[in-house]
């Protein structure tokens, strides 16, 4: 007789900050001494897909992540299970059914369908799924934010679509230190993401380090945490709210230099943007510069890939820009991804304006053309990671 066995398959976003979040001040509960405010991106070019599955015929909890057997022994994926199993316990305290299935071992099995570890937000993107996965699994309704950022800060803002603040929140405990959605993804349609990946390689410090030691040595960020993020917030919020693209670029990429200061501020110093990475910013000021206003905005998180946030209606012509100043092997048919876009060549006076020279061949391995998109979704059955046996699919024919 086979062993009852219950799972969930869904799929979670990353997010990229525009205000940065970068020092806790409390790291077990996994709590910032600033807001943050960001972009959650669709799903079709950057996502996490989780399946968890519970059953009493499992003998441990388990988890894989892209086809390799990982331990759960990180006290981070254990709060975020106690947590989840806690709140189900309440919420089911008069049924014994389920009440017995929260004694059931799960297994869970995650893959990414983007580099990991590489400065692309992929451990927010997989808590969220994860914490998304487990509250469809064991029916916990209500707020999930606080869940999520146990796991991963950052994971609490992909808990919701389109633009989302990570309030700071004052309490010891953490219970005011939540994600909530400032403007849905049909707020904004026409926002672009074009995201210019120069290294899939891990990082070479890894953001808790990072942050580790920017609290302990930086002034610049505590400076940054008490008298600059709080007015930035309200004026983000205020940009984001009226669409007004010009102020919405000028805050951004001020945040994003901002967090690399405090990077480098840091002793001893972390770099995490490289050669190729400050030559972006070059070409995006010098676009600006020519047009006289803010059609597009950078920011870099903890890696040397550039995030481009910008109107559709600049979208081919940018392109263009980055195929002239960054070119591509014309063979590599996988140069641009994402959303379909034609390149519009510049014309030659404009290029003339932009003091950069091209760059190798290959400076950029590829370009993600994406959008604001929504929180994390549940699907069907048949998208299960997890076979009948509650077993990894892509290990059956290993």
């Amino acid at each position: 007789m086979s062993v009852k066995i219950i799972s969930k398959t869904c799929t979670g976003p990353v997010n990229i900050a525009v205000i940065k979040y970068w020092g806790k001040r409390d790291e077990k509960l996994i709590l910032p001494i600033n807001a943050s405010l960001s972009g959650t991106l669709d799903q079709q070019q950057l996502r996490a897909k989780t399946t968890v599955a519970a059953s009493a015929g499992f003998t441990k909890d388990r988890m894989w992540l892209n086809g390799q057997e990982q331990s759960l022994d990180n006290p981070r994926l254990q709060n975020v299970l106690k947590e989840i199993r806690r709140r189900a316990r309440k919420r089911k305290s008069g049924c014994e059914d389920d009440l017995d299935m929260l004694t059931w071992r799960v297994h869970i099995c995650s893959e990414n369908n983007f580099p990991t570890a590489a400065g692309l937000a992929s451990s927010a993107a997989g808590l969220a799924c994860l914490v998304f996965s487990l509250s469809k699994l064991f029916n916990v309704d209500g707020d999930i934010s606080d869940i999520a950022r146990q796991g991963s800060g950052s994971a609490c803002r992909s808990v919701y679509g389109g633009f989302v603040e990570w309030e700071m929140g004052k309490e010891k405990d953490g219970s005011d230190s939540v994600a909530r959605q400032v403007a849905s993804e049909n707020h904004w349609p026409e926002m672009r993401v074009l995201i210019l990946v120069v290294s899939a390689d891990k990082k070479h410090v890894g953001s808790t380090a990072g942050m580790q030691t920017s609290v302990k040595t930086s002034p610049l960020l505590k400076h940054r945490a008490e008298k600059i993020v709080p007015e930035r917030m309200q004026a983000m919020i205020e940009a984001i709210q009226k669409k007004d693209f010009e102020s919405f670029a000028d805050l951004t990429m001020k945040d994003s230099n901002q967090f690399h200061s405090v990077c480098l501020d840091t002793y001893p110093p972390i770099s995490y943007m490289t050669d190729i990475s400050h030559k972006i910013v070059r070409m995006v000021h010098a676009i600006n510069a020519h047009f006289k206003k803010s059609v597009l905005a950078y920011t870099f998180d903890a890696g040397p890939n550039a995030c481009l946030y910008l109107l559709e209606d600049h979208v081919p012509l940018v392109l263009g820009f980055i195929n002239h100043f960054f070119p591509y092997d014309v063979n590599n048919e996988q140069y641009i991804r994402g959303l379909l876009s034609e390149p519009q060549k510049p014309e030659q006076k404009l290029l003339n304006d932009i003091p950069i020279n091209p760059q190798p061949v290959g400076a950029l391995q590829y370009i993600i053309h994406t959008k604001v998109g929504p929180g994390p979704q549940l699907l069907e059955e048949e998208h299960s990671l997890l076979d009948v046996s509650g077993m990894p699919t892509s290990l059956i024919n290993a």
